[in-house]
Order: structure tokens, then sequence, then C-alpha cells
């Protein structure tokens, strides 16, 4: 089969379209057609030589996909030949053919084009837990969200308001970014380039503070982030992309107030924790919101780019330009 190939650990001039071998469903696996894929910043880290590859792992990037389903395990009895499915995997997404466990795969609504589904599962799976698995969100609270316009950011925006949060602050870098984080929910956008966020998030809170933080920067919001925690507040690490090594750390903060700190990811958790997160996001947001565009939940997808393409994909998404999912559309050549 054709799939997009990393020559050596590099930038995105490194990926190419080559050739691997078809691979085979297991038992309780489904073999999918792929029709399009999503891009996520692990792939990015990955090609690069910066994420380790769980050990069930395909050594492919991707892990989150649409398609057709070509063959099942033997132990599969939920899905058949033909159906039209989306899910996610531990790796092998960049390719015209993937592996999924059954478990983690879904039906797709007729609904929903295969664009829309290969934006869901990691954004909205990992959204959906950093909010109420990690977080522990209540009706009523304040959340802040790093990276608002970004894809889990988006989907935890949607997820917040839906759940009846108090305030929505979000962080973003231009006033583009804050007009649209504010048009699907987001209470306060701040542009953190021209403004001091916890600052304002301070103000907003009359000195509280926020209940749930959601952080994918890491080093250089450390200092702010312990600033604007309300006590008792509960502080999800997604990522770290300005750097996770932070100098004199005054830990007497967790004692003031009582705010428990836990990093959080998806691809290494169990096959069972990830079921669960597929059964909650599949009930709660594909079933009764997405597969009826009723604009309660709604997947945005930014760009649309084709697979001999994949080299200015990832160079836009390192761009930090978009607003929403980058999906791939799978053209293999005949």
């Amino acid at each position: 089969m054709q799939a997009v190939i990393v020559k050596q650990p590099g930038d995105a001039s490194q990926l190419v379209i080559g050739t691997y071998d078809k691979p085979i469903p297991k038992d309780t696996e489904v073999l999918v057609k792929i029709k399009c894929f999503a891009l996520n910043r692990m792939d990015i880290l990955q090609r690069e030589g910066k994420y380790p590859v769980p050990i069930s792992g395909s050594p492919i990037l991707g892990v989150e996909i649409s398609g057709t389903i070509e063959a099942v395990g033997k132990k599969v009895n939920d899905f058949k030949v033909g159906e039209a499915v989306f899910g996610l995997m531990t790796g092998g997404a960049y390719a015209e053919y993937a592996v999924m466990e059954s478990s983690l795969t879904m039906h797709k609504p007729e609904g929903l084009s295969f664009e829309e589904a290969a934006a869901i599962p990691e954004t909205w799976f990992t959204a959906y837990q950093a909010l109420f698995f990690v977080g522990e969100f209540k009706k009523g609270q304040d959340v802040l969200i790093h990276a608002g316009a970004s894809g889990v950011g988006i989907a935890a925006i949607q997820l917040a308001k839906d759940a009846g949060a108090n305030r929505i602050f979000v962080t973003v870098g231009s006033d583009e970014k804050i007009k649209f984080c504010e048009s699907i929910g987001a209470t306060k956008g701040i542009n953190y380039k021209t403004e001091n966020w916890s600052d304002v998030i301070l103000k907003e809170t009359g000195g509280k503070g926020v209940n749930v933080l959601i952080d994918f920067i890491g080093k250089d919001y450390w200092s702010k982030n312990t600033e604007v925690m309300a006590a008792d507040g509960h502080w999800v690490i997604l990522a770290y992309m300005s750097g996770s090594v932070i100098d004199k750390v005054d830990i007497s903060f967790f004692l003031r107030k009582r705010v428990r700190i836990e990093g959080s990811n998806l691809r290494a958790r169990t096959l069972e924790y990830q079921a669960s997160l597929r059964d909650a996001i599949y009930n709660h947001a594909v079933a009764n919101h997405f597969a009826k565009h009723d604009g309660v939940l709604k997947v945005y997808v930014d760009k649309v780019f084709n697979w001999e393409d994949i080299v200015d994909a990832h160079k836009y998404l390192e761009s930090n330009q978009s607003m929403g999912k980058i999906v791939v559309k799978v053209t293999p050549n005949q």
C-alpha cells in the first residue's frame, strides 16, 4: 500500500509518499480503507524524532481517520465490510489502509462528512478527558483554556459551554482568533501578544481565578498559571510547547491553594480507558449533536489538503494559523 513515510527525523520536507506493508487486522481489529486523516501536534514531534511511539503503535504518523471497512477480525461483531467509520488508533493514519481496534471505532452518521469525521477522535477525546475525567469540571465553574483556537481548544470551549460553565477564558495569538473563540462560546478571549492575560482573568473573576485550567504551553506560562488558579482548582497539562523545564519552582503554591496538577495524554492510555472515551464522545456529541448539525456542538475543519501536499499541510500546522482541524484526503496513485 501507499503511505506517507518519514525519510529521517527532521522538518516537513522529510515527508514523502512511499510504500509500506498493508496491515492485517487482528481478532478484535478492523481494517479501514482510509478516506481522510487529521493532523495533530504529536505528528510533528514524531516526525522530528521527539515523540516515542507506543509499543503497540505503528511507525507511520497519525492517530485519527475516517474511511470504509475493508475487513474485520474474527471477534468483531459490531462492524461489517463496507460500512463508513471513523476512530482513533495508536498510529498508522497517514496511509492508504490502517487497522483500528473495534472498541475505538465508530459508525459515521450520514450527516457527517468524511473530513469532519476524521477531525473528531483525538481532538474531542482529549478535550473530554481533560475537562471531565481529569479536570473534574462541574457546572457553574470557571475555565481557562490555553491555545483556544486549536482543535482541542475549540472542542473544550464547546463542551464547557454545553456543560454549564460560568465563564470560559481562552488565550490566543490574534484578535481574529479571539472573535472566533467568542463566537463559539468563549466568554473572554485574550490575545497573549498584546495583553497580560493573568491580570485580565484575575480582574474578571474578582481575584478568585479559575477552577479548571487546560494547558498546552508549559514553561512560559507556569508562573502566570499559578496566579490564576483558584483554591482547590484542577490544572491539566496536555503539552509543553514552550518547554518542560522550569527554574526555581516554589511548591508552597500547591499547599496554599490546594491545587491539583495532573499531566494527561491519550495515546499511551489503556484500551479500556480509550474505549470509555469513545463511548462518552459518541453518546454525548456524535449521536446527539454532530449527526444532527444542531449547532450545539460542531466540528470545525480549518483546511483540507490532498495527501500529495502533506509537506504543505505540516508547514501550515506549524505556522499556528489554523482555527480548527487540518484534514488530509487520501488520494493514492492507482
